[in-house]
């Protein structure tokens, strides 16, 4: 008979490579947060980081980006109020995750859905049983259902949010306003300085690839998604970094 781990998600730790990715993204963020900088002035800093977060995530999503402060692109609108809605997220993710995910939803998706059907769609998943069902463990493991070092985590809860897609829009700013969130609620990155969406931007065909890699289900796509997160949560940190050096 084949021993069950208790922890879903235990097995990820014995893919080749996962547990070195996940030493170097945690020692990278560690780095950051003990910036001097960041040991005095660290909300500027995360404001910043969340703004280029909101910034790349929409890039992402096929987002005009304009220089500038006015933001008059209904994707980017919505990235950046996902990302200032997250800082007020943290207790609702930690106690009630689908809440949490519902809410950023309907700040971001509601430039996208016309009003007639925000009632409708904002904030709700598609009724399916299998979209709910995917959606209950992912909270339970969010809410104490593993122990798996926070980076490993952090990549399932984005990876399987961009495989189930379970919103009529804004799905790809929700999985990186959750992973952001998840992030922070895990203590990988504690005050929200790391900016990995930006690596995910500047490497866009290789995280649209590991993102279909992690929805096949296989080992090998799984840790390829995996890798993929651990190191641009490390170039978030240098990104945060930069951040921090500029205000010296």
């Amino acid at each position: 008979m084949v021993a069950v781990s208790a922890d879903p998600l235990a097995p990820l730790l014995d893919l080749p490579g996962v547990n070195e990715a996940v030493a170097r993204a945690r020692d990278a963020l560690v780095g950051v947060h003990n910036h001097p900088v960041n040991r005095r002035g660290w909300p500027a800093n995360a404001a910043e980081a969340g703004l280029r977060a909101a910034r790349a995530s929409a890039a992402l999503d096929g987002a005009a980006l304009t220089s500038g402060d006015t933001v008059v692109d209904p994707v980017l609108a919505g990235a950046v109020r996902a990302v200032e809605e997250s800082g007020r997220l943290l207790g609702a993710w930690r106690g009630s995750p689908l809440q949490a995910l519902a809410r950023l939803h309907v700040v971001a998706a509601a430039d996208l859905v016309p009003a007639p059907r925000h009632e409708a769609e904002l904030g709700r998943p598609r009724a399916s049983a299998g979209t709910a069902a995917r959606l209950g463990l992912l909270a339970d493991l969010v809410t104490g259902g593993t122990r798996v070092p926070a980076p490993v985590l952090v990549a399932v809860v984005h990876g399987e949010l961009l495989a189930l897609a379970p919103f009529p829009a804004a799905n790809g700013v929700v999985a990186r306003a959750a992973a952001r969130l998840a992030g922070v609620a895990a203590g990988l990155d504690p005050k929200g300085l790391a900016v990995p969406e930006v690596g995910h931007l500047r490497h866009a065909a290789e995280y649209r690839a590991a993102a279909a890699a992690f929805a096949s289900g296989t080992s090998e796509g799984v840790r390829e998604w995996l890798l993929h997160c651990c190191a641009q949560w490390e170039a978030g940190a240098r990104e945060g970094t930069s951040i921090a050096d500029s205000r010296t």
